[in-house]
This record gives structure tokens, sequence and C-alpha cells, in this order.
């Protein structure tokens, strides 16, 4: 019941903190210059925005924080207090995540205790501008500067603000941009529009992508691209030494002299908006009589139906989950989800749309659905944007991650023209590796993975599901100038072969990190034994043949279909995924791999023995 209750208390306060936040949002759009100090008072003990007296949030006061310059009273992240508990480095090193950095920020879930802190924050800012400073130093002597935004999460607007007292305490100018995308806050780094206080030198998004409303946590940019894993975990290992070497003391109003306001969003959405306009030969409204509607899941993709595609004479009417609610109360904001998928297929059947399009939480992932209810996701959606960057680019290399399918290859190479170069899971690892394709010679433009992140070599290898459906868009509107119809049938058309199979699972077995079976050793060593192991027994079994190409894990061809079994990048677990045109076949691929994972008892076969069971 104490944890219940205080699941309840959370949510109580999330819904406070989501409608003041959303109240700052409003009246910031609503100031004249590119930036503005737009301030909400707190007066006489209450809220301005709705008259909620002090009083009444007496039992949550310990998450109160009151933000940088604002008098916001702002709930829900780890207080900051005195008592500053000691942290390791290997505290810090356990919040990487890859490329990014992910955390718990709220309080309230059992078995969850918070680790990303205003403390952990400030020291993680702290550490991102001295960072930078170092990469700088060579090239100007000038004071740098840092834009932040954030996407609907609840816990975003007070990480905002450590993030900005972190900054600040480097001698970095920051710059906010309040609500916004992941892409847009890469754009920012090459963005040159001095009313806009651009380019930055750097850039931080706070998200956790789809992840429950408790976590948050942050990606990193400068106009080379996103940050890798060596940077990322050269920024924590200095966050720990200035964490340990910090007093922690009020840096409020040091922090407010450099911190400016800008609602770079604007600049963003219009550069959308341009691109769809060049494409149908500088047509003011193409999209005029196409009725698109729009899923953002409550996170920060709402803008895209009254910002990008009304002004290009879209109807959105029917468009769902705009508002940003960081709670998500409608479905998870990720296009790989079947519950988010069929919200937006069933709000194009409903609207009668010519066009569905869905985000993820911050708007660097997203899927397309058609007029039909056929979805664009996953290897559809490489099939698509395969076709259209192969009309503009013929024989061009599309780089893809592990997991795409056998009938994707033979899509893109034997009906496109182009050839698949399949690599290792991770948006930064297929994006680097199309990069690195162009620097011996192999040209690449499109670099994309089945969870829907995608980026093109046009578009500066910026990872923004935008500007996919941007190029989706530009496919309509260039069609119907050139007379070649309206609706979504073209998109259809484009994906006409691709072979799918009938069967598709991905199957997650977990390695026990406490069995005795492991002895002291780590959960990677175990994985990579139970994946020799398999490898010795396929290459005893004539039905069965190794892929002759292949960068993660191991794929093995058979019985009509494939399997691919794979260390997971972050977690102990070996992901399983399966193809074939039957169950029967899936179960024999299955089979083949349930009988080596036998011999390790710390390998939890259990989904994978119901699934040749149930099959």
């Amino acid at each position: 019941m104490a944890a219940s209750g205080m699941i309840m208390q959370n949510i109580f306060i999330a819904k406070r903190y989501q409608k003041n936040s959303q109240f700052v949002n409003q009246n910031r759009m609503g100031c004249s210059s590119p930036y503005m100090s737009c301030t909400l008072p707190f007066q006489g003990g209450k809220f301005a925005w709705d008259g909620t007296t002090s009083m009444q949030l007496v039992n949550v006061s310990k998450y109160q924080r009151t933000s940088v310059n604002r008098g916001l009273v702002l709930c829900n992240a780890a207080p900051s207090a005195a008592a500053v508990p000691a942290l390791e480095k290997a505290d810090f090193l356990k919040l990487q995540n890859g490329s990014d950095i992910r955390g718990v920020a709220v309080a309230g879930v059992e078995g969850e205790p918070v680790n990303l802190t205003e403390p952990v924050t400030e020291a993680i800012a702290a550490a991102f501008a001295a960072w930078l400073k170092d990469k700088k130093k060579e090239e100007t002597s000038r004071r740098l500067s840092i834009s932040i935004g954030h996407d609907s999460r609840i816990s975003a607007q007070t990480l905002q603000d450590a993030v900005s007292r972190g900054i600040s305490s480097m001698g970095v100018d920051v710059i906010q941009y309040g609500l916004a995308s992941t892409p847009a806050m890469f754009n920012s780094t090459l963005t040159e529009d001095d009313a806009f206080l651009c380019p930055v030198d750097g850039s931080i998004m706070i998200t956790a992508s789809h992840l429950p409303y408790n976590r948050n946590g942050f990606k990193f940019f400068t106009s080379a691209g996103g940050l890798g894993k060596a940077d990322i975990k050269n920024i924590l290992e200095r966050a720990a030494d200035i964490f340990k070497n910090s007093s922690f003391e009020d840096k409020r109003n040091e922090a407010s002299a450099s911190v400016k306001r800008v609602d770079y969003m604007t600049v963003y959405t219009s550069g959308l908006v341009k691109a769809v306009r060049r494409a149908a030969g500088n047509i003011e409204k193409p999209l005029e009589g196409f009725h698109i509607v729009v899923d953002a899941g409550n996170g920060a993709g709402g803008f895209f139906a009254a910002k990008v595609l009304e002004p290009l004479g879209a109807i959105t009417s029917g468009s769902q989950f705009l508002e940003p609610d960081g709670l998500f109360p409608n479905h998870i904001p990720n296009p790989e989800d079947k519950v988010a998928m069929k919200a937006i297929t069933q709000a194009v059947l409903d609207n009668k749309a010519d066009l569905g399009i869905i985000f993820d939480t911050d708007v660097d992932r997203s899927a397309a659905v058609d007029s039909t209810g056929r979805e664009f996701n996953r290897n559809r959606l490489i099939a698509l944007m395969s076709a259209i960057v192969l009309e503009e680019h013929p024989g061009t290399t599309i780089v893809t991650d592990s997991v795409t399918s056998d009938g994707l290859t033979t899509f893109i190479e034997n009906k496109l023209g182009g050839k698949h170069h399949r690599f290792k899971r991770g948006y930064k690892n297929v994006i680097d590796e199309a990069i690195r394709l162009n620097s011996t010679g192999e040209e690449s433009h499109l670099a994309i993975e089945t969870s829907g992140h995608g980026a093109l070599k046009e578009n500066h290898w910026l990872d923004d599901g935008a500007y996919l459906m941007v190029k989706v868009l530009n496919k309509l509107a260039s069609a119907r100038a050139s007379g070649a119809g309206g609706g979504s049938r073209v998109l259809t058309d484009l994906v006409e072969g691709l072979e799918e199979a009938a069967v598709a699972v991905e199957l997650r077995l977990k390695i026990d990190q406490n069995h005795p079976d492991l002895k002291g050793g780590s959960f990677r060593d175990y994985g990579e034994a139970v994946l020799e192991h398999l490898e010795n027994s396929i290459d005893l079994d004539p039905k069965l043949q190794k892929a002759p190409v292949n960068y993660e894990g191991l794929r093995v061809s058979g019985f009509g279909g494939w399997f691919l079994l794979r260390l997971s990048l972050h977690d102990p677990v070996l992901p399983l995924n399966i193809e074939a045109p039957t169950h029967d076949d899936a179960v024999k691929l299955g089979l083949a791999v349930l009988a080596a994972g036998k011999e390790f008892s710390a390998l939890d076969t259990s989904a994978l023995d119901k699934f040749v069971q149930v099959s």
C-alpha cells in the first residue's frame, strides 16, 4: 500500500507539473522576440495558472524545487538538498546507455531508486561543457554556447534548470529551447542565424526516448553529430570528478545571468516546410487536399501537424495525442509498439485519411500508415525509404541494422538495383558505418534501423524522424505535381514486391548474472561462449548455413528462413530474431538454437521453450 500511495502521489504531482509546464510553453510562445525571458508569477501562496493553494501541496514538499529565474514550483525530480550522497565513478558510468545517458529521474516506482538527481545532472552538464571547451580551445578563444531542449517528460523542466546551472558554472552560455525535438537540437549546431543565437557550439537534448515516465536522460551534439560511446564515457568520468569536488551550493542567481531563451523550433519547422515546397517545384501549398493525421503519443512531435503540415495545405483533422503529457496516458510513443501502430492505423481509417504519421517521444524516430491501413514501419519503412533514395541516387548502398529481413535484401538489390549493407544494431553504429563507407569511396545515402531511426547524407546524417516523413511528403507532393495522382497509392506502389515472412518474432534469452555458472565472470563473456558453441553446432548441420558476411552475433539461414542470435548492446540478454515462411519452419530454427542453449545453465531459455511448444 505504501508503494502504491507513493505512485499515486507522484501521478498527482506529475499532473500538476504538466499543467504548469504547458502554461509556461504557451506563455513562452506568446513572446514576440526570438529570445525573451517569459515568467509565470508565483503569487500569494498560489500557482498563477489555476489558483491551487500551496497548502494543497503540503504533503509533496520534498519533491518541490523552485526553478531558475522563473518563480515556478517544479515537482517530481529528486531533491538536491544539502545531504548529497557519496557517489563513485562507477555510479556515474552506470548511467551510460551506448551513446546516450539515461537514468531514473522521478521517485515512486518500486525498485527504481532515483539516480539522475539534480546534483548529478549539474555535474554531467558541467562535464560536457568542460569537454566541449577542450575540443574547441584550438579553434576559438570566444565564449562558447550550448543549447538545451527537452521532450514532454515530467522531470524535464527541473533537469533543464540543473543542466543550465552546470553549464554556467563552467563559464559557457546557455540557450534554452524548452519543448523541442532531438533532431532540432543537433540542427541548432548547424543553423547560421544570429537572431536565434545560432550556430551553438554544442547541444543537449533531455530525453529518454520511449522509456516510462520516471526515466530521463541526455543526448549530446556538436556540429560533427552525436557523441559516441567513448565521448560519453569521458564525460561521465569527468562528471564523477566534478561531483566529488563540488559543494553544490545554490547557483540560481549566478546561472540566470548566462541563460537566454529562444524559440528555435520556429527555425527548424520552417526548414521542413521549405524542403517540401522545394521538392514540389516551389508550390506554396503542395499538400492541399491531402488529409494527413499525426499521432505524437503525447511526446514532443505535436508541432508537426500545425507547424509543418497545415502551412503546406494539408488537412490534419483527426490528429491525436498532440498535447505534451509526460505520463504518456494513451500509448507508448514508439513506432515499434503494436498498440501505438494500431492507434495511428485506426485514426487513418476512422478519418478516411490519405496518410498517418507517428513519432516517438523526441521525434528522432517515425513511421507511417497508408490510406488502407498498411503500416510503413520496420522493414517496410526501410523499403519505402530505400525506394525513394534509390530513385534519387541509383546504385547507392543502404546501411541497416542486423535484424533486417532477407526479403528486404532481395528487394533493395534485385528490385531497386541498390546494395544492402547489413551492420550492427544501434542507430549510431548504423550512421557511423554509412559515413565510413562514404569515406572509403562506397557511396551511401541512407542509414536506417528497423526501430525507425533513419539518417540521410543530404541532411548531414541527422537522425531525424520528422525529416524522414518530409521525404515521404516530398514523394506525395511531387507525384501530384507531375500528374501521377493523389492519395498514398504512390507510396504503396513503391514497396510492391517486398517479400515479407509469415512469421517474425524476437525472443529475449536472459543471462542470470548471479548463477554460479558464470563463476564471477561477465555476462558478455558468457554470452560469447553461448554464441561460439552455437556456431560450432551449426557447422555440423548441413541444413543450416552461416551468413557469409555478418557483423553482429550469429546469423544463420535454413528452412526457408533465418535466425540471428546476438548479445544485447547493454543488457545481460541474448535477443533471438527468427523469420520463416511457416510456423513449423520457425520452430525448426528455434530448436537448433535451443539445443545449443540448453548446455548453459545460466541462460534462461523459457521464452524459446514456450515458442517452440506453442507453435
